[in-house]
């Protein structure tokens, strides 16, 4: 279990290394420079919240509970930060889906030559890209529900940091890994069924995501890193799993 959750935690971080790579390079600028855009937005906003949150927190507790608040507010910090960074990824990632499915096809054939792959021209890619991920937001969305109340239910609460941090986890990794699963003509159920059998490799690659979705720099980079680190994942440990599950 724990060495699937590392070996997953290290395909996250993977893609890194290989951004520049002669022939991926095309793919990679495009999905960063929408990146920034998104998550310089998302900083400006986020800083503010933050600070009128912070004050609203102060303001409402009484003076001999402001020790609470010092309590409270990581945790606090920490569920937000998981929201509004997996909020923010999926913008960006609707945006440069067309060029993730792409930019995965690419790190596939790479990685392993010798197996096939259906040929998706741009203008398919185009179309059925934003539609899937459109299905994903309406799943995701379903799957925050009993996230959401173990956040509000008095004492389970304390557990919320954990759950969101779960949550956005698993929302990473079946986002990215819908570009290599999808590229090989699975659906997205398909996709979560193998995922679910690999679900701490699953887990920790998504761990590995949500760690450069936020650290500042890093996160600029962290849609086409995340999806070459999918695509080496699956072509190392996932390939096959269609039939196997």
């Amino acid at each position: 279990m724990s060495g699937s959750f590392v070996d997953g935690y290290k395909y996250g971080l993977s893609g890194l290394r290989l951004l520049f790579r002669p022939g991926l390079r095309a793919f990679v600028l495009l999905p960063i420079l929408l990146n920034f855009v998104v998550f310089a937005a998302g900083s400006w906003w986020l800083i503010g919240f933050l600070g009128r949150a912070q004050s609203a927190v102060t303001d409402w507790l009484p003076d001999w509970l402001d020790w609470l608040a010092w309590l409270i507010w990581p945790l606090a910090m920490i569920a937000v930060l998981v929201i509004v960074w997996t909020t923010f990824t999926m913008i960006a990632n609707l945006l440069g889906s067309p060029f993730n499915g792409l930019l995965a096809e690419k790190v596939q054939r790479w990685r392993r030559p010798g197996h096939d792959l259906p040929q998706q021209l741009l203008w398919q890619e185009v179309v059925r890209a934003p539609l899937t991920e459109l299905r994903k937001l309406v799943y995701f969305a379903l799957l925050s529900i009993p996230v959401v109340l173990v956040a509000v239910i008095p004492g389970v609460n304390v557990l919320a940091p954990l759950a969101w941090a779960t949550y956005g986890a698993w929302l990473l990794a079946v986002e990215y890994c819908d570009y290599p699963l999808a590229n090989c003509g699975l659906r997205l159920r398909e996709e979560r069924r193998i995922l679910k059998a690999h679900r701490w490799l699953a887990l920790g690659f998504g761990a590995g995501v949500l760690t450069m979705t936020v650290i500042p720099g890093l996160n600029l980079v962290a849609m086409p890193s995340a999806v070459i680190g999918a695509s080496l994942m699956w072509s190392d440990r996932l390939a096959g799993s269609g039939q196997d599950v």
